[in-house]
């Protein structure tokens, strides 16, 4: 009961601050051009050097053989998700034209930026690995599986360039081999501060976290900024907006950790409350925000896609916690 006040009072903030993005949007402090820099801003740089950071204070060679699971498992989430689109589309009616554009909806949750404050909340380091892990498995599904949903086939080679020049998942790989190359490296303690090499690395390691902090804040107020822009233009439609909304927060993440939990009694495995809890916090979470310019990039429905981000994301604030209490159940 604890967890799902946390994950309420945490899933409010993170709401009020995008509030404030979108009220900042309508008012214009945020241009969509500033908006858009701001974007390009969390994506290439802030969150890079807050995975970085993370992935040296949380790696070690016992937290990946306990955690190799967790790519795996955001990559088979994804695909299960997806296969709840799929299976929805006949129940409602979703036309033709819009089948793509509802199962990519459906297949993806906003991964990283909504869980990530929620996980550092309740499980510090702990949470925040398992996040950072799914992440590198979610952007893999994303550049292949995802972008083929989209773009029937099409596109496959630039897709796994573009992951492949992933500043993200970089990072995710290059911060976890020197984790594992120089254990405690970002601990201020074990850096030999008398020496000019210990002083530039505390000092490089200094200056990435202060960057990286600025994501979680700049990543919302660009998401409620993202979200005025959206609204204002979208038109929509509520047979397929109601079993996106479904899929998304309903039917998906119930289906993935009923599969989840199968899995791991069949195997004897019994999952940590950080690893039950961040799994169901995760697959919980309304449609990504990165939806849109994947939708913009493929001509896809705008319209569909703009409602089911704001929608979900309304709907969120009972959904993930009500998930995160339900999940208490199987511990």
């Amino acid at each position: 009961m604890l967890q799902s006040k946390i994950v309420f009072l945490k899933i409010i903030v993170m709401f009020l601050v995008m509030v404030v993005g979108w009220w900042s949007a309508r008012r214009e402090y945020l241009s969509a051009t500033l908006t858009k820099s701001l974007s390009l801003l969390v994506v290439q740089l802030t969150f890079p050097a807050l995975v970085f950071v993370q992935m040296l204070e949380s790696v070690s060679y016992e937290s990946l053989r306990r955690g190799w699971w967790i790519p795996v498992f955001a990559v088979l989430s994804i695909v299960l998700a997806a296969w709840v689109g799929k299976a929805m589309v006949s129940l409602f009616r979703v036309p033709a034209e819009n089948r793509k554009t509802f199962v990519f909806l459906a297949a993806l949750p906003n991964w990283v930026f909504l869980p990530l404050p929620i996980a550092i909340a309740l499980y510090g380091a702990d949470g925040v690995r398992f996040v950072l892990l799914y992440n590198l498995g979610a952007q893999i599904v994303l550049w292949t599986y995802g972008i083929r949903l989209l773009s029937n086939g099409q596109e496959k080679i630039s897709a796994w360039r573009m992951l492949l020049k992933n500043v993200g998942v970089l990072a995710t790989l290059g911060g976890a081999v020197l984790a594992l190359c120089w254990p405690g490296m970002a601990t201020p303690g074990n850096v030999a501060l008398g020496s000019g090499w210990g002083l530039a690395v505390a000092g490089v390691l200094g200056a990435l976290k202060m960057v990286g902090d600025l994501t979680i804040p700049l990543s919302l107020l660009v998401a409620g900024a993202q979200l005025a822009e959206l609204m204002r233009s979208s038109r929509i439609q509520i047979r397929p907006l109601l079993g996106v909304t479904l899929a998304r927060l309903v039917v998906a993440p119930f289906v993935t950790m009923l599969a989840l939990k199968g899995v791991t009694v069949l195997l004897g495995v019994r999952l940590t409350e950080v690893e039950l809890l961040t799994s169901a916090i995760i697959v919980s979470m309304p449609v990504a925000i990165s939806c849109s310019m994947f939708a913009d990039h493929f001509d896809a429905d705008r319209g569909l896609t703009a409602s089911s981000i704001f929608i979900t994301t309304l709907l969120s604030l009972v959904t993930v916690p009500v998930a995160v209490w339900c999940c208490n159940w199987l511990l």
